[in-house]
């Protein structure tokens, strides 16, 4: 894939001003050379601002998400949310998981905030509006699978995540955080690598930060060739269906209390 210091290269190449054009030699030597080298200076500009080709900047997520984020404030609005409760935030696995509040109901508040699509780093940037308002006593957070396949690494989910941490204790520090292991999915073998690295950065740092957990959705959702158990995904090979949900509940439980 050509590189954005390629696109820069090319039109540098294609701009370079011809001898004999519009430059007067009468000039002065400066306004030559500003002249000279004007073509240039707005192509790399216009480079830099291209970014490398064939990679679409992500949508910011101050309108990516407007939408989620104004409907889960109205459902706020209709319901007096007690504070000390479970709060379930996330991508599509949280947001499909339907009967996520009844599958807990043990539970004396369940709360579930998940948006399709979402980013570890979109959970980051609404912390202040998808976690402070309702001070839970523990946040169980499912995201990073959609960054790691729009582009980001093992290392980004990892700086991603200590962030959402350092953001919700610096408000709220007895607040419990859990991270649901990103799963392994049918549809994106190509991540599997880059999965089970960020899992182990995570739990490497869920070792020595204070309040927090590391919740292991990935180990039991593998078949013994260690390839991701088929059964538990609907026809989309994504998303889980009903005995995939029945799975995580069993091993996210012992961690709710």
């Amino acid at each position: 894939m050509p590189t954005r210091f390629a696109v820069n290269a090319h039109f540098l190449k294609i701009c370079r001003p011809k001898s004999g054009s519009y430059v007067d030699s009468g000039m002065p030597s400066r306004i030559r050379l500003a002249l000279l080298l004007a073509p240039t200076w707005f192509a790399v500009t216009l480079a830099l601002a291209a970014g490398p080709i064939g990679r679409a900047a992500p949508t910011p997520p101050s309108s990516r998400w407007n939408e989620s984020i104004a409907a889960f404030a109205a459902a706020d609005l209709r319901q007096n949310v007690p504070a000390g409760g479970v709060l379930f935030i996330g991508s599509s696995s949280i947001r499909l998981w339907d009967d996520l509040e009844t599958q807990f109901s043990a539970l004396p508040v369940v709360i579930k905030r998940g948006f399709g699509g979402a980013r570890l780093s979109d959970c980051v940037h609404y912390l202040d509006r998808l976690v402070i308002p309702y001070r839970p006593r523990l946040v169980l957070v499912y995201a990073g699978e959609n960054d790691l396949a729009e582009g980001e690494t093992a290392d980004d989910v990892l700086r991603q995540f200590t962030d959402f941490v350092e953001g919700v204790h610096a408000v709220l520090p007895q607040t419990r955080i859990a991270f649901i292991s990103i799963k392994p999915t049918p549809a994106r073998l190509r991540l599997m690598a880059e999965i089970r690295q960020a899992n182990a950065l995570v739990r490497q740092y869920v070792a020595t930060a204070p309040n927090t957990d590391f919740v292991d959705v990935f180990t039991p959702m593998l078949d013994s060739e260690g390839k991701p158990r088929r059964e538990l995904f609907r026809a989309d090979a994504l998303h889980l269906n009903a005995k995939g949900y029945a799975l995580w509940k069993s091993v996210i439980a012992p961690h709710l209390n």
